[in-house]
């Protein structure tokens, strides 16, 4: 699978998410559920290999926060377009619990929304199969002025004008 990273690059991807029951010992790079972590932190924390965490918009950052540093990644699963819970739990990873690893968007990531993603703190993109990944790299380019302030910094549109 190819994914958007954080230089705005398509790459193909070294992670892959487990099943529950999946054998982590042949995947050197592998993403768990927060369930599978809790159930199995002992091991996964000795497996050789990078670890990864996904969670949904509904996972309480308080359980999993004093293990974030244990994590090169933490996918945030987007269950549905509609659904922006997972863009709030970017900006609390970011800043509430200085999470400074690498935020991943999955599940129903389209071109609408990954700029917005971005600015919220994700910082690589698996959209969905369906999806042109080429057409949504333009999606970076295409907004200039910020009327928010985010987590990427950009100065906003009101702040430029002082």
């Amino acid at each position: 699978m190819r994914i958007i990273d954080k230089q705005l690059q398509m790459v193909d991807d070294d992670w892959e998410i487990a099943d529950e029951d999946a054998d982590l010992s042949a995947h050197a790079d592998v993403i768990v559920s927060a369930a599978h972590w809790q159930k199995e932190r002992d091991a996964l924390s000795t497996r050789a290999g990078r670890l990864g965490l996904k969670i949904g918009g509904d996972t309480p950052l308080e359980g999993i926060a004093p293990d974030l540093d244990r994590f090169a990644l933490v996918a945030l699963e987007f269950s549905k377009f509609s659904d922006g819970r997972c863009f709030s739990q970017a900006r609390l990873l970011r800043e509430k619990y200085g999470y400074g690893g690498e935020l991943r968007a999955v599940g129903d990531v389209v071109r609408d929304t990954i700029d917005f993603m971005r600015r919220c703190g994700i910082d690589s993109f698996a959209l969905r199969p369906d999806k042109d990944a080429e057409d949504a790299l333009r999606a970076f380019k295409e907004l200039s002025v910020r009327y928010q302030t985010a987590v990427d910094g950009a100065v906003p549109v009101y702040r430029q004008r002082r």
